[in-house]
């Protein structure tokens, strides 16, 4: 059988990485820092051992969104990919929404949800569209 490969990057394509083997379950993260660094309500997140995941084509920006963690975008079209915090060194954690096949790791489980926002606790209510709201 042959080793699992799972490549992503940036909305722009000025990014490119690839991971080698099976990550470790993935998480929708309702954390404030998150939240905040994606512009989004929660973001979903999978995790390699940073030794598997490489980048293929370009090299990201950086920054430090607190003192523990640094993450990883894209400087050209400012797609969030990647996570990484100090005291877990070995490993990183890659955007599920910058893969190229992000349904194959669904999120098993919710973090941080003490941070998360009241309406996202129960959204099947919600009308649903296939395409936008003016198509229907």
């Amino acid at each position: 059988m042959s080793e699992r490969i799972s490549t992503g990057g940036c909305a722009c394509g000025a990014l490119r990485y690839e991971a080698k083997g099976e990550p470790s379950a993935a998480t929708l993260c309702h954390c404030d820092s998150c939240r905040r660094a994606a512009g989004a309500p929660a973001v979903a997140w999978v995790t390699w051992p940073a030794g598997d995941f490489t980048w293929t084509r370009g090299k990201p920006a950086g920054y430090r969104s607190s003192p523990p963690v640094s993450r990883e975008f894209c400087d050209r079209c400012g797609t969030p990919l990647t996570y990484r915090h100090d005291q877990h060194g070995d490993w990183v954690d890659v955007t599920v929404g910058s893969l190229d096949a992000p349904n194959a790791t669904p999120a098993v489980d919710h973090t941080w949800t003490a941070d998360r926002l009241e309406w996202m606790a129960d959204l099947g209510h919600l009308p649903v569209h296939r395409g936008a709201r003016s198509d229907a």
